[in-house]
């Protein structure tokens, strides 16, 4: 069973998960601008028993991973880490829809349904 968050509660969780969502941001920008060497340094590492570039790239892999199930695990949805979007599931009419919120903003002011996406997002008219 999904947790679900009102808006405020949502907000509350911004605290801790917008510096997580920062750092994994980051750590994305490094991988995406390595991102063509990779494949390179895999096969160059594989048969002489490492690349120390490759293992620090490995390293950011897994705290990525790492902070990613964090979030994953407080029941928040990571829907596009280039932009930093994320979704808190709620109940709104007896349904679920998503808290919308995006890397910048000041705090969650938007929802949307579940199938509708980003482009659906309203305000919220409730709490």
């Amino acid at each position: 069973m999904p947790k679900y968050y009102t808006p405020k509660e949502a907000n509350d969780a911004l605290n801790i998960v917008r510096p997580m969502l920062e750092e994994m941001m980051e750590i994305g920008k490094k991988i995406r601008a390595h991102q063509p060497e990779l494949w390179e340094l895999v096969q160059r590492s594989a048969g002489n028993g490492g690349n120390p570039k490759l293992s620090k790239l490995l390293t950011e892999f897994d705290h990525l991973d790492f902070l990613l199930h964090q979030i994953q695990d407080m029941g928040i949805e990571v829907k596009d880490l280039s932009i930093g979007l994320i979704d808190f599931v709620a109940l709104r009419d007896g349904r679920e829809v998503y808290l919308c919120w995006k890397c910048g903003e000041d705090r969650i002011q938007f929802w949307h349904e579940i199938e509708t996406g980003f482009s659906g997002r309203q305000l919220i008219d409730w709490e």
